[in-house]
């Protein structure tokens, strides 16, 4: 799969060198633009980012805010988004929005309804 194939060449720039953990992300806008992002740490933890919220923001920042799917791929058979991650993912995308986790042999697909079925909301 193209997207999952970005997610992986993505992880290969992660600064991760207090983890040790790779992520890496590839973001389909619905225009079929794919935007990368890995995971970047800092020695004080909290400002780290991960790569499903690098990906989003550079797409964000370009001005795009329609999405399709998501493929993640980490150093673990199945690298599922954190839970800041997901609720970034409920504020751009649809219950419908495509989240693939895996590696180069084999990926599962998930909704974000499944993955974040309560999500935050000031409406709700």
């Amino acid at each position: 799969m193209e997207l999952m194939d970005k997610a992986i060449e993505a992880k290969k720039n992660s600064y991760s060198p207090y983890s040790n953990f790779k992520v890496g992300a590839a973001l389909l806008t619905k225009d079929n633009k794919i935007y990368t992002g890995c995971n970047i740490e800092s020695v004080s933890y909290t400002p780290t980012c991960c790569a499903e919220r690098t990906a989003f923001f550079k797409a964000i920042s370009e001005g795009k805010k329609e999405f399709k799917a998501i493929a993640i791929s980490g150093d673990t058979p199945f690298c599922y988004p954190c839970g800041v991650c997901r609720q970034v993912m409920s504020e751009f995308c649809d219950d419908d929005f495509k989240i693939y986790v895996g590696n180069n042999k084999e990926y599962k697909e998930y909704t974000l309804k499944e993955l974040l079925p309560y999500s935050f909301d000031m409406e709700k």
